[in-house]
């Protein structure tokens, strides 16, 4: 597979951004010459994606470490806003841990002796509203262990302060009631401190975390001889005179050769929040120099590492045996009956039926992935077997507005082509277009999105007689916190008995 986007140039340099997706809220660790890296999935399942390198540059997704998130009753149905928010992923102790904050319920942990598992079952570290964005560290030098975190002030009332304790060793008990290490209200300019990762490094405790909003904001150092302080700060990356709007949270990485880099997202609006690397060194003062004196680099040389293929994340799936790949994920928490597993290819979901049939955003059944690019062509071909009039299905693109183009079974039984929308102020959809021509039974249709710069999305459909283009271009929009997602899905209005089934088969995306 040919990636959609290329980080690595060919010629000893990479241009950013290096994951040029949604990988929400980066953290990385290095074990030996391997790289891992985790990111928020927010409500949806599997949650924390897994990624693995060892430039850098080049990764791939080798799995995830949540397979549902808890309480399992929250996620019955899709919460794009809540779930996980920022994990941190530190290796230490002979094992992979990984802390995440779910703002309306409390600080969790899992741990693996192998990042690829199987990993623990969710441990409620810290219970209560609105803390986020938890990060440990297990001190060397001391043998004692801490942890850090923030505050959303939409569930807690509170923000812009860091919360620090000492851990237990095994990341199951905190040891005191918390301090709080740093209150940005007290520092003049600082507002929504948020995204701790935290360090130890030439005998200071080290807070790498950023402030000034997502889209507006920068990356600030923290440091203190005393992990409960006091800290002294600096601004160690901003946009500057560059196009890379944020810079927002990430993690320091050093690589076996004894370099220093740091990645970071930057939020891109539908495209969500893409991952940078940049160079980063200590400075003779002591102070971390990120990017090119501050300010983020959009084309460097590369790590100093092995050759390494050129890769991304996967996009393609020919879904052998009924299975998808990894780079799908349900809108909530999965559940029986989904998809049906068979000996050839393609992916066979049934037509659920349900009550919110008339809106995407209100079904959990939707399998969704990363737009991969700014721009970029989505392909994959479905048959509709479901004999309920009213089952539907086809390729969506999902956000507070969304729209989609597949087919559906009319009153009359008969297959025709669908294409409807939603506005993000809109409770169900309408009409994208006129109703397209019938399929014959057991007749397939191929499905196409072609995304342009913008995120502006034309769809098109191929019936067996070339391609036709439908509706007018749609304008992609993000979830709150969540880029637009491609999806598939199949559904069909409430009833007795089964509805049927749908197969899709050969998704594949090219430039």
């Amino acid at each position: 597979m040919t990636p959609v986007w290329r980080a690595d140039l060919g010629d000893g340099t990479y241009r950013n951004p290096v994951l040029n997706a949604d990988w929400s809220d980066p953290d990385v660790v290095a074990v030996g010459e391997d790289f891992y890296l985790t990111a928020s999935s927010f409500g949806r399942a599997p949650g924390l994606p897994l990624l693995h390198s060892r430039d850098l540059v080049n990764w791939s997704l080798v799995g995830h470490a949540l397979d549902r998130l808890a309480p399992a009753a929250d996620f019955a149905a899709p919460r794009h806003d809540r779930g996980v928010w920022a994990p941190s992923l530190r290796h230490a102790d002979g094992r992979f841990w990984i802390f995440w904050g779910d703002p309306d319920h409390g600080v969790y942990q899992i741990n693996a002796e192998d990042v690829r598992g199987p990993w623990s079952e969710p441990h409620l570290l810290k219970s209560g509203k609105g803390l986020i964005d938890p990060c440990p560290l297990w001190d060397d030098e001391t043998g004692e262990a801490y942890l850090v975190h923030a505050w959303a002030k939409s569930r807690s009332g509170v923000k812009n302060r860091l919360t620090g304790h000492r851990m237990s060793r095994d990341g199951r008990t905190l040891l005191d009631d918390g301090k709080i290490v740093v209150d940005a209200d007290r520092i003049p300019g600082w507002f929504t401190l948020e995204g701790p990762k935290l360090y130890r490094h030439d005998g200071w405790f080290w807070i790498l975390a950023p402030a000034g909003s997502v889209e507006t904001g920068w990356q600030g150092a923290f440091r203190a001889r005393d992990f409960f302080g006091p800290y002294e700060e600096r601004v160690v990356l901003a946009q500057g005179r560059t196009e890379v709007n944020g810079p927002h949270q990430g993690g320091w990485v050093r690589t076996a050769a004894g370099e220093d880099w740091f990645l970071h997202f930057q939020a891109r609006g539908p495209y969500g929040r893409v991952v940078h690397l940049q160079p980063m060194a200590w400075g003779a003062d002591g102070w971390p120099v990120m990017g090119d004196a501050g300010e983020p680099v959009l084309r460097h040389r590369k790590p100093a590492a092995p050759p390494q293929p050129v890769e991304a994340p996967a996009t393609d799936d020919a879904f052998p045996g009924g299975r998808f790949g990894r780079q799908w994920s349900w809108t909530a928490n999965p559940r029986a009956g989904w998809t049906v597993e068979h000996a050839g290819d393609g992916l066979r979901m049934a037509c659920v039926r349900t009550g919110d049939a008339h809106d995407l955003r209100l079904l959990p059944h939707v399998l969704t992935q990363r737009l991969p690019a700014e721009t970029f062509t989505a392909e994959v071909v479905l048959d509709l077997a479901g004999s309920e009039p009213g089952a539907r299905a086809g390729l969506a693109v999902l956000g507070d507005a969304y729209a989609w183009l597949g087919l559906e079974r009319g009153a009359d039984g008969t297959v025709r082509v669908a294409h409807r929308f939603a506005e993000h102020v809109t409770e169900g959809e309408r009409d994208a277009a006129h109703p397209g021509p019938a399929v014959p039974e057991g007749g397939s249709v191929r499905l196409r999105v072609e995304v342009s710069a913008g995120a502006r999305c034309r769809f098109s459909y191929d019936t067996g007689d070339g391609w036709r283009p439908s509706g007018q271009v749609f304008a992609a929009t993000p979830w709150r916190w969540v880029g637009a997602l491609l999806g598939l899905f199949a559904a069909a209005p409430e009833g007795p008995g089964t509805a049927g089934t749908v197969t899709f088969t050969d998704f594949r995306i090219t430039p």
